[in-house]
């Protein structure tokens, strides 16, 4: 009779959420904080959602912040009639809007590499169950389904800022709505493993 060979090393993380069993929705406060506040596989789809939501909220409010200093600083696209401009007193100057629609595509994709670098980390850590890949090709996927969506969402800011001269401000929400849509989408089902 041959013996098996023993692992060197057994490491125990705990037992595994088994797929086939659903995560109830939280009937306490207690319950609902620690869904929200553990890892993505602790999660009721609810709550996940809520997460997405504030992962998304924190990652939104890098973007838009990336993205207005490369128009108000770098690319100089924010017209002096812009509610952010007056908001908060910025200095700005007369852009046509055919120039103003290209050079915010340009501020979205400088601020692209920022926002998603800061969405993936806290994505992996707080919202989704990581290892459907390896984690090279899960960044990969997940920079993917954000070009996607960014590439959905500067159609959109382009068509609203050039066909209709909407300001840079609405552009920017138009790419913000269609952004979360996509993303989650394929976050959830393409990239993460759920």
């Amino acid at each position: 009779m041959r013996l098996a060979a023993k692992p060197l090393c057994v490491v125990d993380f705990g037992p595994m959420q088994d797929k086939t069993e659903p995560i109830p929705f939280p009937r306490t406060f207690r319950e609902a904080c620690r869904q929200f506040f553990g890892n993505g596989a602790s999660a009721h789809p609810a709550v996940q959602f809520l997460k997405y939501g504030f992962v998304g909220g924190l990652a939104t409010a890098v973007n838009v912040a990336a993205v207005f200093l490369f128009c108000w600083k770098v690319f100089r696209c924010i017209t002096p009639d812009d509610p952010f401009v007056r908001l908060f007193g910025l200095e700005a100057g007369p852009v046509d809007e055919s120039a103003r629609a290209r050079l915010t595509n340009w501020a979205y994709v400088c601020a692209f590499p920022i926002s998603n670098a800061f969405c993936y980390a806290l994505n992996r850590m707080f919202v989704f169950v990581p290892g459907r890949h390896g984690a090279v090709r899960e960044f990969a996927e997940f920079l993917t389904a954000s070009a996607i969506a960014l590439a959905a969402g500067m159609a959109a800011s382009w068509i609203l800022i050039h066909g209709f001269g909407a300001w840079t401000s609405v552009g920017i929400l138009a790419n913000l709505v269609s952004a979360v849509l996509i993303n989650y989408a394929l976050r959830k089902f393409v990239v993460f493993k759920g």
